[in-house]
């Protein structure tokens, strides 16, 4: 059946809806007329109430057209290459190939130093996810560490500030706890097990002070660290040999641009450079020797019940370092992991402080060690000959002051080789102060000769901190001590008393000097430098000053030192299996009557290749507790037949 067709505004609804829709289409929208609307065609000649929105509402969507046009041209046009940048930079990114570190040996090629792996658990801040999803993520890896899953929070929120640097979280992990996070690391958004490296400590005890450690980059030094291109997970050396040749050993790390996933996840290595491997250092340094003198040094200190003690070594030809020991030390591999806080403070609180570096960083009145050098002074000056004697009656008296000898009644007719050799208190003071019918040295050309021989001032020794120690001066006093200088401060520094400080290297080198015709040599501990691919790079000797005194004065010298083994303070040298020179010593400090024991020595003494320095702090007398470590070290050291240097 024929049905006629609806109009705009009808619908087959029902009649009361169908009256709804025409009244609101007729009052809405305007028609002139009747309320109802009028069915049929529209009249296009009838006008509209609100005509005139029309053109407002199409001028609005224009508007709003072209903003968003505007917008779109911008971010593709204008910014395009901004933020296409930005977001490769989401998607690529830089990360640092850590170079392994060199190995150090000794003399021989003993390895002292190397790399063992170490599996670290690290973040990228920038990829954690946040709150709910972080806190599961800090679970699954707290039960495989087996702690608080708080603690691994707390820790996680401190190291924020650096979003997109990759961090260590925990290091030293087992292999088996690293593999178990491997296996879900897929799930851990920003967290990812790294293979770094750390340092394995292999000479023991004796050589923590001189090899040093590693470890991290601490806040204080961060951002110097970071402009030199070190990464906050990266290892420095923080003392010894590790920090001072710290860029040798080093290397140069490499790169690699990787793709990563929304989580921060490796996807594929886009590109990469290897890294260069850090160069190795071999030492002058014997490993047996540097154990014999350590162990020799813990024998006397338990004996004396000392505080401290220290051993130096050089070769006098070159100043290679032979051994470099001091006591109390410890066990520098307990850096290597993370440092129990008790442990480390027990060593920071020990009063006999094992972390101080004695033979370098020491400083000790000299005692008598330090005649054999303002002997070689007075014969430079000629302020004596050969044949000058004094007669030692028990000491000089100036004023209301006496100065005295160390035995009683003196030891008579004396001349230089005499002197030293029984170390005559008198004769020094004579040739240093002076007396009312000797003119003596003086302060002035005293210092000058001893800071000749290396006293007063750093060797430059590549390992430290190195101490300067002391010459006073009438200067320095009236500065330090508001005081005038006095004759008795010339008379104590001759023999070594008084304010004058020494540091166990400083005398070692001025004994290698005195060994050697007068050549002071830069004490070194690295002798060669092997590059990666095998190229040798020799460590050539240095220079660092020649004594004014000549071969016939030094000569002099020397027959002094061997006179007090031969007939002495030194005599119980004469069991090694070669010649020997020495010179003992037995500094006063302090207000009490304290001593610290001092002993240097030289041989063989017709041709010298070791001269060694030794102290014992509150050791007493220096041939009751020095020379007997150094005569145990020598007679090792000859009975080895180890002096050779390995081949370049």
């Amino acid at each position: 059946m024929f049905q006629r067709p609806l109009s705009p505004f009808q619908s087959d609804f029902s009649p009361r809806r169908t009256r709804r829709i025409r009244q609101y289409a007729g009052k809405d929208w305007g028609y002139e007329g009747e309320p109802e609307m009028q069915s049929g065609p529209l009249d296009p000649t009838r006008p509209l109430k609100n005509q005139r929105r029309f053109p407002l509402f199409s001028l609005l969507a224009a508007l709003t057209f072209l903003t968003l046009w505007g917008r779109l041209a911008t971010l593709q046009v204008a910014r395009g290459e901004e933020l296409r940048a930005a977001a490769e930079e989401n998607r690529i990114r830089l990360e640092q190939i850590p170079a392994a570190r060199g190995v150090i040996y000794d003399r021989h090629g003993t390895i002292l130093v190397r790399n063992i792996p170490n599996e670290t658990l690290q973040i990228v801040p920038a990829d954690l996810p946040r709150a709910e999803l972080l806190r599961n993520s800090a679970k699954k890896i707290s039960v495989i560490l087996d702690e608080p899953v708080e603690s691994l929070l707390r820790d996680i929120e401190e190291k924020r500030s650096r979003a997109f640097q990759s961090l260590i979280l925990r290091e030293h992990l087992s292999y088996e706890t690293a593999l178990k996070i491997r296996l879900i690391e897929s799930s851990l958004p920003g967290f990812h097990i790294s293979d770094a490296a750390t340092r394995q400590y292999l000479g023991g005890n004796a050589f923590s002070h001189v090899l040093g450690y590693t470890g991290k980059i601490g806040p204080e030094e961060s951002a110097t660290r970071l402009r030199e291109g070190y990464q906050l997970t990266d290892q420095i050396g923080k003392s010894g040999l590790e920090q001072f040749y710290e860029t040798t050993l080093r290397g140069k790390d490499g790169k690699k641009q990787i793709e990563v996933d929304s989580h921060g996840k490796e996807k594929r290595i886009v590109a990469s450079e290897e890294p260069e491997l850090g160069k190795n250092l071999y030492l002058g340094i014997d490993q047996e020797m540097q154990v014999v003198a350590e162990q020799a040094l813990t024998k006397t200190m338990e004996r004396t019940r000392s505080s401290g003690a220290a051993f130096v070594a050089i070769d006098p030809r070159n100043g290679e370092v032979l051994a470099l020991a001091s006591t109390p030390t410890f066990d520098n591999n307990l850096f290597t992991s993370v440092l129990d806080p008790e442990q480390y403070a027990r060593l920071l609180s020990d009063e006999r402080k094992p972390l101080f570096f004695r033979p370098v960083s020491g400083q000790y009145p000299s005692g008598s060690t330090i005649k054999p050098f303002v002997a070689a002074a007075a014969l430079s000056e000629r302020v004596i000959t050969p044949q000058t004697t004094v007669n030692s009656t028990g000491g000089i008296r100036i004023g209301q002051w006496f100065f005295p000898d160390w035995q009683a009644g003196g030891h008579g007719i004396t001349d230089v080789r005499k002197a030293i050799a029984q170390s005559v208190n008198s004769f020094f003071y004579t040739i240093g102060g002076g007396t009312d019918t000797f003119t003596g040295l003086g302060v002035e050309r005293i210092v000058k000769h001893l800071k000749q021989f290396g006293l007063g001032q750093t060797t430059g020794i590549d390992v430290g901190p190195e101490a300067n120690g002391l010459l006073p001066t009438p200067e320095w006093k009236e500065e330090a001590k508001k005081e005038r200088w006095y004759i008795g401060d010339t008379y104590h520094l001759a023999i070594g008393q008084g304010d004058v400080l020494v540091t166990p290297l400083q005398m070692a080198v001025a004994t290698a000097a005195v060994a050697n015709n007068g050549t002071v040599f830069r004490p070194r501990l690295v002798t060669t430098i092997v590059a990666p691919d095998g190229k040798r790079e020799p460590i050539p000797p240095s220079v660092l000053a020649t004594v004014a005194a000549g071969t016939a004065d030094l000569n002099v010298v020397r027959a002094g030192m061997r006179d007090a083994v031969l007939g002495g303070s030194a005599q119980s040298m004469q069991s090694l299996p070669t010649t020997s020179a020495a010179k003992t010593g037995t500094a006063q400090f302090g207000s009490g009557s304290a001593t610290h024991a001092w002993f240097t020595a030289f041989a063989p003494y017709e041709n010298p290749e070791i001269a060694i320095a030794v102290v014992v702090e509150r050791g007493g007398e220096g041939h009751d507790t020095a020379l007997p470590v150094a005569r145990e070290v020598l007679q090792w050291y000859f009975s080895q037949n180890r002096s050779e240097a390995p081949p370049s």
